[in-house]
């Protein structure tokens, strides 16, 4: 089928604003199972070491609250910023926010049927995903659709990374907790990014990563 207008393409399936939660379902499922396929046999979720080392260090010392702490808030920040940006950040919101801050949530309260099974945790996944992409849209509808204006879009693209600058500390504790290397590497990064005057979060994130890539963490 030929497209002849611009109005065609606008109500077809990939513009049209139903298909947006369809898209957050999808991702999010893939990225929850990533996630249960980490709890179950130690590899495959989608996130940064340092970030998935917060999840490590609360499975092996019974504390989720800095992994929940920091996905839950990555995930707040980027549903708030999508709306008005009209992008939205995926690896704040579904890699950290639905891969990290959710589970360790669960699992805080003691939930570990998701992350156990493979279908559920699709199933998880698909059902978060679908709500994150419902209330973008609604956020959306009554916010910016209404207004020509994107009214306070230069304040919500930093909310982000402005909570991330307060858990540059955690990040480098976590990973200090996940092995020696990847902690020295944090550190290191950490110090460099403070010296430029930068968020420390980053700085930490990428140290870690490097270091994490020379000397792997060993596992059972």
């Amino acid at each position: 089928m030929i497209v002849d207008n611009n109005e065609d393409l606008q109500t077809g399936f990939w513009l049209s604003e139903w298909a947006f939660p369809i898209f957050t379902a999808f991702l999010a499922a893939g990225v929850f199972a990533g996630t249960h396929m980490y709890y179950v046999y130690h590899i495959g979720a989608f996130n940064e070491i340092a970030i998935v080392a917060m999840l490590e260090a609360g499975l092996k010392g019974g504390s989720f609250g800095a992994a929940a702490a920091f996905g839950a808030s990555f995930l707040f920040a980027r549903i708030l910023e999508g709306p008005l940006v009209g992008i939205l950040d995926i690896g704040g919101s579904i890699m950290t926010g639905v891969g990290i801050g959710i589970p360790a949530i669960f699992l805080s309260m003691g939930i570990t049927g998701p992350l156990e099974s493979f279908p559920l945790a699709l199933l998880t996944g698909a059902v978060i995903g679908l709500a994150i992409g419902c209330i973008i849209i609604i956020i959306r509808k009554y916010t910016v659709a209404s207004n020509e204006s994107t009214f306070g879009a230069d304040v919500m693209m930093g909310a982000g990374n402005a909570s991330g600058r307060y858990l540059g500390p955690m990040i480098v504790i976590a990973a200090a907790m996940a092995s020696i290397p990847v902690g020295i590497g944090a550190t290191i990064g950490a110090a460099v990014f403070y010296a430029w005057k930068k968020p420390i979060a980053g700085g930490a994130i990428i140290g870690a990563m490097i270091l994490g890539a020379l000397f792997p963490i060993m596992t059972k």
